[in-house]
């Protein structure tokens, strides 16, 4: 297969390197500097050969493993030549066949690989002509394909795909916009087998759009989204109310270990001193103060480096007033929040975080302190929640809250003076539950619909809005949709690819962050309706129903079609009304119980996943009302001749016919009806069958099928005949014996079986051991000559006669003997002249010219005549072909035949055939041509 002139053109005619490359890669050329060098030498002026009519094509195509043909015609078929590739001379081998026609010599390539791809010469004499192959390689298929990925600043980025081979050329492609070698300060491309990455060392922002990778079988492609790095708070800062000499450690852990950042008291900067400590370790920055002075009470900040963040709170100083206390003194809670019976205070605090609750209490004699929760005590002290006694001080200690946490607690101290109570109400709030029911409503050819309830726990704190991620299923790479939190349960997905498989989740988000992902939804795939039926036909039309057919749509895309919608129109009404509740998936349907005598509009509309299709309709109304149509019988071929079968075989023959409204079938035999406890007749609208199980001799006949609607009438005769093995042959009798030759007769035999008789087998047995052997089989005639009889046996001889059926079960035996004379009996001598029967060999069939398909066995006959017996000789291109096991030579009562045992194109040659006897010869020839099949 050569290359298009087109492409040929294209090549001579391109001044850019990088144009070469892209032809190249666009149509398979493996070896670029190769078809460089060829190319050069093609530009070179012809001149005019003497020895070539036709030279080489400029350059062939083939695909890899493919059969390619090249051929030359000579202006002298005696001239020798030479093929040669690469400068080296090509030897005929099962690879390389070598073929001469004519003057034409054809060089054909088969099973060729990448090492064919090679420049090729004809060389005669002096002169040479010369042609480039190109093997093609099989289109390079993507097998797994990219998937969106979503990083930030900095972020080291791998795309990777599987294709089908290994070695295989890629383009990769930004946007639309080819990735070339000249951009590896950016681009880092990686080949490992059959996967091609693409590595981005550090991504930017200018890195996000989509990326393409295309082969010459195939693409892929995917999002990049490239984000600024957003700093995570795992764990805020706390307020604290410390005692004069007593230590503050505020800590905050963020996700990023690498982030620096600064401590700031009321907006001044801290530098650590001798008592205060600041320390980075991993995520955890920690600023601790040794012996809490009055001065250092204030508001504490620590902003991160590089992020507009800060994390603040406060630090309570708690001063420690000595006062003369009377000896008797009633016990005395002192809460910032005030204390009371009456004081109902809240605490709030993140769930994780540690709360400390350390109330100071007075009084004389020195009080006991009793915690309640809901109005039951609570009394542990050690485990998660636990209370710490010390000198005039308790303390309620939750190490990290839980939402069980939250409720009513009351202290209650007492003394033998009195007693004093305060209540104060934990609130703990936390990241709000997932969304629930996230589900998709609605897709189109690049869009989804994602909708989801609230959760139904919101944490404590008001839910501010969402955020969505999808991702390609089977992929483990989610993509956010929205940065900014979304306030809607209601969002539109957009920017997908149709027909891929899709899935998506919601987070919640409060003030305190957000929550675990909700569950995915189902996968889901952006698909769009189909476009409208087409070719809307009718097929047929009754009082009460209409058949329509018609063709799928031109555009179905991946979502496929799930069946069907017919509905109808009244004529000057808007109404349609369906026909059908479930859509049916075959083009066709029979609408029902339709209004007879009505002019109706019919729609047909395409249903899949996306919705409805637009309709397929009719320009015109179709009247519901019976069409009468003259009745028809379509015999099939086969039963417009004799129908012949066997004895005992089955009979299912089915004739089909048409007409309105439906016609009355009639079967008769001979013009009788026919029997129907013997044949089985079944009639549907369509068709009539006769059936008999086991045929029977009594079954053959004629029979007549008749349609008839009112005064319209069809006929249709089927002749059927039943068959079985003959008689055997009757009266065999020995006619007449002389030397060694008996001549034997008989007469038919009286059951032919239905059927002609085709011919006889006779069979001969010595008298001595009655063993029977064939002397002849399909004996047309009814006699025979018996020859090379044993001299001094006595033989008797059957018959079998043949029909269709095969032998009959019993044969016709001799009723007498051929009895061969011993030697020593006197023969008369003959008064008559003998007839002279010499003649040279005469040819009464030649051989005829012949075209045959290579690898299929065929033959050459022809008829020679001649005595004595010819001597038989055959020739290919005037060589005795005698000795050659490939070619099987027959002589059947001078017909000849000379079998070749699949040909091949190098079998192509005049083949001759000779007979010789002493009276003279002759000679037969042909040409046989062995085509190689397309």
């Amino acid at each position: 297969m050569g290359i298009p002139p087109e492409i040929w053109e294209l090549l001579k005619g391109v001044t850019k390197k990088s144009e070469y490359e892209r032809i190249a890669f666009e149509y398979g050329v493996t070896d670029l500097r190769g078809m460089l060098k060829r190319l050069k030498k093609t530009k070179v002026e012809v001149k005019k050969s003497e020895a070539f009519i036709k030279k080489l094509d400029p350059a062939y195509q083939v695909d890899k493993g493919q059969k390619i043909k090249m051929w030359v015609e000579l202006s002298n078929p005696d001239l020798p030549i030479k093929w040669m590739k690469n400068g080296q001379v090509i030897k005929p081998s099962g690879k390389y066949i070598f073929e001469n026609v004519g003057k034409k010599r054809i060089l054909t390539i088969t099973k060729t690989t990448l090492a064919d791809d090679a420049a090729y010469e004809c060389v005669v004499g002096d002169e040479r002509c010369s042609t480039e192959v190109f093997v093609k390689e099989p289109p390079v298929l993507v097998m797994s394909g990219l998937d969106d990925q979503q990083v930030v600043v900095g972020d080291r980025v791998e795309m990777e795909v599987e294709v089908s081979e290994e070695g295989a050329q890629v383009v990769w492609c930004k946007d639309g916009v080819e990735l070339t070698r000249e951009e590896t300060f950016k681009y880092r491309f990686k080949k490992d087998g059959k996967k091609h990455i693409l590595i981005i060392n550090e991504a930017t922002k200018e890195d996000a759009g989509r990326y393409m990778i295309k082969t010459n079988g195939g693409q892929s492609e995917a999002d990049l989204i490239v984000e600024d790095k957003q700093l995570e708070v795992l764990q805020g800062i706390a307020d604290l109310t410390v005692k004069a000499s007593e230590q503050a450690v505020f800590k905050c852990e963020v996700s990023d270990e690498k982030v620096t950042g600064k401590w700031y008291k009321n907006g001044v900067e801290v530098r650590p001193s001798k008592r205060i400590t600041i320390s980075h370790k991993g995520r955890f920055h920690k600023l601790v103060i040794d012996d809490v002075r009055p001065e250092d009470e204030g508001d504490y900040t620590f902003v991160p480096d590089g992020y507009a963040l800060s994390l603040s709170a406060k630090l309570n100083f708690l001063e420690i007033k000595i006062e003369y206390v009377p000896k008797q003194e009633p016990p005395k809670i002192h809460l910032d929040c005030g204390s009371g019976k009456t004081n109902e205070n809240t605490i709030v605090v993140v769930a994780g975080n540690k709360l400390r609750l350390d109330v100071s209490i007075t009084g004389e004699p020195l009080p006991v302190a009793t915690w309640l929760k809901g109005g039951e005590v609570f009394a542990e002290k050690e485990g998660r929640v636990r209370i710490e006694e010390r000198n005039e001080l308790s303390s309620f200690v939750i190490e990290s809250a839980e939402r069980s946490d939250e409720g009513s607690y009351t202290i209650k101290v007492t003394n033998p003076v009195g007693e004093d109570v305060a209540s104060l109400n934990i609130k703990v709030v936390d990241v709000p539950d997932p969304p629930e029911a996230v589900r998709i409503t609605s897709v189109g050819e690049d869009w989804a619909i994602l909708m989801w309830d609230p959760p139904s726990y919101d944490g404590g704190m008001p839910v501010t809005g969402y955020l969505m991620e999808r991702k390609k299923k089977g992929s483990m790479r989610w993509m956010k949709l929205n940065f900014e939190v979304f306030t809607e349960t209601t969002y539109e997905s957009t920017k997908m690819i149709e027909g891929v498989l899709y899935e998506m989740r919601v987070f919640a988000v409060n003030a305190i962050g957000v929550s675990q992902p909700s569950q995915n939804t189902k996968p889901f795939m952006p698909i769009a309706p189909t476009s409208e039926p087409i070719h809307l036909t009718l097929e047929d039309v009754t009082d009460t129903t209409a058949t329509l057919k018609w063709r799928p749509p031109d555009r179905i895309g991946a979502g496929g079609i799930d069946g069907y919608l017919i509905e109808y129109c009244k004529e000057g009404t808007d109404e349609w009304i369906p026909c059908n509740t479930e859509p049916v998936e075959r083009c066709g349907f029979t609408a029902k119980d339709l209004p007879t005598g009505e002019k109706l509009f019919f729609r047909v509309i395409a249903i899949n996943i996306a919705g409805r299709s637009p309709p397929a309709t009719f320009g015109q109304p179709v009247t519901i009302r019976e069409i009468v149509q003259q009745p028809k019988i379509r015999l099939p071929r086969h039963l417009r001749q004799t129908y012949i079968k066997k004895v005992g075989e089955q009979i299912n023959l089915v004739i089909p016919f048409h007409g309105k409204p439906r016609p009355k079938v009639t079967w008769t035999k001979e013009g009788k009806p026919l029997d129907t406890s013997q044949v089985n007749i079944r009639t549907s609208e369509f068709d009539t069958i006769i059936f008999i199980r086991k045929a029977e001799r009594h079954h053959s006949g004629s029979y007549t099928l008749s349609v008839q609607i009112e005064n319209m009438e069809d006929n249709a005769t089927i002749k059927i005949r039943v068959v079985e093995k003959p008689g055997p042959a009757h009266n065999v009798l020995v006619k007449e014996v002389w030397g060694f030759n008996a001549l034997v007769e008989w007469e038919p035999p009286k059951d032919d079986g239905n059927s002609e008789i085709t011919g006889y087998s006779i069979q001969k047995a010595d008298k001595k051991t009655m063993e029977w052997f064939t002397v002849y089989e399909h004996n047309r005639l009814t006699r025979c000559t018996v020859s090379d009889l044993i001299m001094g046996n006595e033989y008797y001889f059957r018959v079998y006669s043949e029909n269709i059926c095969g032998l009959s079960e019993t044969p016709g035996v001799s009723k007498n003997t051929a009895n061969i004379q011993k030697t020593g009996i006197i023969c008369k001598k003959l008064n008559y002249k003998e007839h002279d029967f010499s003649m040279a060999p005469v040819f009464l069939t030649p051989l005829v010219d012949r075209t045959v398909v290579a690898g299929y066995t065929t033959a050459l006959n022809c008829a020679v005549r001649g005595h004595p017996k010819p001597k038989i000789i055959w020739m290919k291109n005037k060589m005795d072909i005698s000795g050659d096991p490939k070619f099987l030579q027959k002589n059947n009562q001078g017909v000849l035949t000379l079998s070749i045992r699949k040909p091949s194109p190098f079998d192509s040659a005049m083949y001759s055939c000779k007979a010789v006897n002493e009276l003279g010869e002759a000679i037969a020839e042909c040409r046989l041509e062995v085509k190689a099949p397309q």
